[in-house]
């Protein structure tokens, strides 16, 4: 099979296209033939040399896919060969044929191609792991969120807005400020002219908001705490803006009775990931195939221009998914 590899990290350009064996799943797996997969950050951070895999995934960059079942590892039910599935892959997912985890698979959506449903597993995972399981967002509250034009962001919009909340957000254009309230975002602040805490105080009578979900980190991270209602939670899922807040003022956490938390997807045990599986297909799949919330994604390229596709990642120009077809 063709598949995507680097030796040395680095930018862009250190990847290639070579040729390899076609993994054999494991107890537990389904060999998936993959017709499209999801390009995200922490495939960036491991080409670049700061986000290693885990010692049993594939060293192989990619972490969603979407394809047709291939093959079925000793003890996998529920799924046969020729299903349309998509899936949160521990590694592997820039390449022709990918084992998966059945427990971190799931059938496309009603209505879905390869490249709709391959835009769907590591955003969706994570935003409902930290936003509703960990930090509770329930129906009624306010949320802040980073990042809105983002994959994750936009995804955060409208699962939000769909479970009942009233959202805020960040971006940093007027044009992806009026994206983020197309995908129904209450207010976008644009971070490059505003100040988010002043906007959202001024907005919420002095409240602040029940939760904000963090991409950016240490260069937020005060301001977070300050934007936050009493009993409120910031969960933060990436460090764009730095990993270390050395002055970080931490009253309000006592004063507003405040709960810090935070996660990465990739180290989570098995049953975690199923657990999120299983609610994904429950409270969410059938809002995909209603039409209420959908995936933005905003460029499609052959998996033969993967290093174009890291290097708009980069860039941060884009607005949503992207995503990579192997037709």
């Amino acid at each position: 099979m063709r598949h995507v590899e680097f030796t040395t990290p680095g930018g862009p350009e250190v990847m290639r296209i070579v040729e390899g064996p076609v993994p054999t799943p494991r107890a537990g797996e389904i060999l998936v033939k993959v017709e499209a997969a999801g390009v995200n950050r922490p495939d960036v951070a491991q080409r670049q040399g700061s986000y290693p895999p885990p010692k049993d995934a594939s060293p192989i960059l990619g972490l969603e896919i979407a394809g047709e079942v291939a093959g079925l590892g000793e003890g996998v039910t529920g799924f046969t060969l020729g299903d349309k599935v998509c899936a949160l892959a521990n590694g592997g997912g820039y390449a022709e044929y990918c084992a998966v985890p059945a427990s971190q698979t799931l059938l496309w959506p009603k209505g879905y191609d390869a490249v709709k449903a391959a835009a769907l597993p590591e955003t969706f995972f994570t935003v409902w792991a930290n936003l509703f399981q960990m930090a509770g967002l329930t129906d009624g509250e306010t949320v802040l969120i980073h990042g809105g034009s983002s994959g994750i962001g936009t995804t955060s919009i409208q699962l939000a807005k769909a479970f009942g909340a009233t959202v805020y957000t960040t971006a940093g254009s007027a044009e992806k400020c009026a994206a983020c309230v197309e995908l129904g975002a209450a207010k976008a602040i644009n971070y490059k002219t505003e100040d988010f805490v002043e906007v959202i105080k001024a907005d919420t009578g002095g409240k602040g908001v029940d939760t904000v979900l963090d991409m950016i980190g240490a260069a937020y991270f005060d301001r977070n705490l300050q934007v936050l209602a009493k009993d409120g939670c910031l969960s933060i899922i990436a460090f764009l803006g730095g990993a270390v807040a050395e002055k970080a003022d931490l009253r309000p956490i006592m004063v507003k009775r405040l709960t810090v938390t935070g996660s990465t997807m990739r180290p989570r045990s098995p049953e975690e990931k199923r657990a999120i599986r299983d609610d994904l297909k429950s409270e969410v799949w059938p809002r995909l195939e209603a039409g209420e919330v959908a995936p933005v994604i905003h460029t499609v390229l052959p998996f033969a221009d993967v290093a174009a596709a890291h290097r708009l990642m980069e860039s941060s120009e884009h607005i949503g998914k992207i995503v990579l077809s192997f037709d």
